[in-house]
């Protein structure tokens, strides 16, 4: 038999879409193995979003060529957004690599390999059109967690991205489809399912003519076995009344959203082609609607015409709003986008301060939160053992992402579990706590 490693780099989405070749490869009759060493053929999914996510794609892709001697490596595949940003010259900056596949043709993964494996070098990329259905998934999550890609592609155009020159305008799955492989998720033994697509609030606009997202998680929070469901990547415009309705009113629906804000600056927020939003009126609209909401963001310092006051401006309303999760980059200029060629560029010594600066503030206001949960008790998604200690998720930890919750348990915890458990001390994004008691399976698992 032959095996197949995959190594899958950058966010969820990609992750689905190393999953889907994983499925397709093992249907046509290929192993898997987590080992390079015992791989026939390495498969590197890659990211190309900033310029540190190509610089970590390329850099692994030459570690992969190393196993051609230290291994069995018949054949190394660079598949994914580095591939389709590049395509041939690829090959020709690494020759080692013996095939290309870009993000549009994914389906095509299996004659890719064979085309490789037969010393043809193919290069697979072109216009964006694959849009996984029905193809089969081999999960690379934890049993009890699954991503669900509802989306592809994006049509929202930020001036620093260079997402829809690699994966095309925004196309939703059908109902149908999402349900029914969440349904086989479930059936599977998967508890935890989060939404993600580029933009997970536009789904339905291109099939239905308005946002299905509301109605989609409402299906979703009747499946049996589910007990949470987490939302990614919402944009901000997309956040209405009826979406947190339903948040508010579905137990299995996490009190959880993660909205990428990106800055508060009126002018730098229409330099980014984004919408000019009041981060302060959306935040109180989301609290009030969804009481004891995580709200995660992310945010970019030193765009170009970021000045010292935007910078203040944007730090001040961190602290005020206490989001519970912030991520915090520092603008990366990327060819072929807009942003590359506006004037007034912040230097890269500024750009790395001031992402070190708002990274301390959100470090502060995540210990603070932290002790301020000292005594509660919280459901928590097992996840394995660290140490002597368990460690496991609640409501409003995203896997990956966020924080993580160590606690001491005198009854047996298997992963998967859900768990009450109290906490009794804070770090900066991690609780540490004691299991109270198993939860009944029944239970939807929300935080009190």
């Amino acid at each position: 038999m032959i095996f197949v490693c995959a190594l899958s780099l950058g966010c969820a989405k990609n992750r689905v879409d190393t999953e889907v070749m994983l499925g397709l490869l093992g249907t046509a009759g290929y192993g898997v193995t987590s080992d390079p060493q015992a791989a026939d053929v390495i498969l590197v999914n890659t990211c190309a979003f900033i310029a540190a996510a190509q610089r970590e794609s390329i850099i692994t892709l030459l570690e992969a060529t190393g196993y051609k001697q230290e291994g069995r490596l018949r054949a190394l595949i660079a598949a994914g957004c580095l591939a389709e940003r590049h395509g041939a010259a690829l090959l020709r900056e690494i020759p080692e690599i013996d095939a290309v596949l870009g993000t549009g043709k994914l389906d095509r993964v299996v004659e890719v390999v064979e085309g490789a494996l037969e010393g043809r070098k193919p290069v697979v990329t072109g216009d964006p059109g694959f849009l996984h259905s029905t193809e089969p998934r081999l999960l690379t999550t934890p049993s009890y967690t699954a991503y669900i890609k509802i989306a592809e592609g994006c049509g929202n155009r930020c001036s620093f991205c260079v997402i829809p020159a690699l994966r095309g305008r925004f196309r939703s799955r059908s109902r149908e489809d999402i349900v029914t492989e969440a349904g086989l998720l479930a059936a599977g033994g998967v508890k935890e399912l989060i939404l993600v697509a580029q933009d997970t609030t536009k789904w339905g606009t291109d099939l239905y003519g308005r946002p299905g997202l509301p109605g989609l998680l409402q299906e979703l929070a009747h499946l049996d076995g589910v007990r949470w469901i987490r939302l990614l990547y919402a944009y901000p415009t997309g956040i209405s009344e009826e979406l947190l309705r339903v948040m508010a009113e579905e137990e299995r629906i996490c009190r959880y959203l993660d909205i990428p804000l990106q800055h508060v600056s009126p002018h730098l927020l229409k330099s980014m082609n984004r919408p000019v939003t009041d981060a302060k009126e959306l935040v109180r609209k989301v609290r009030a609607a969804v009481p004891g909401v995580a709200l995660r963001t992310t945010f970019i310092v030193g765009f170009p015409g970021e000045t010292e006051t935007d910078f203040t401006a944007l730090k001040e309303a961190v602290r005020e709003l206490k989001f519970e999760h912030v991520g915090v980059f520092a603008y990366s200029r990327e060819d072929g986008t807009p942003a590359a060629a506006m004037s007034g560029r912040v230097s890269g010594k500024v750009r790395e301060k001031r992402a070190r600066d708002l990274k301390k503030v959100t470090r502060e206001l995540s210990f603070s939160r932290n002790q301020s949960r000292v005594g509660q008790e919280i459901p928590v998604l097992a996840e394995g053992k660290q140490g002597r200690f368990f460690r496991g998720r609640s409501e409003s930890d995203a896997p990956d992402v966020d924080g993580t919750v160590c606690f001491d348990a005198v009854r047996p915890v298997e992963p998967g579990d859900f768990v009450k458990v109290r906490v009794t001390a804070a770090k900066a994004y991690d609780l540490i706590g004691e299991a109270v008691q198993l939860q009944d399976p029944t239970q939807n698992g929300r935080e009190n």
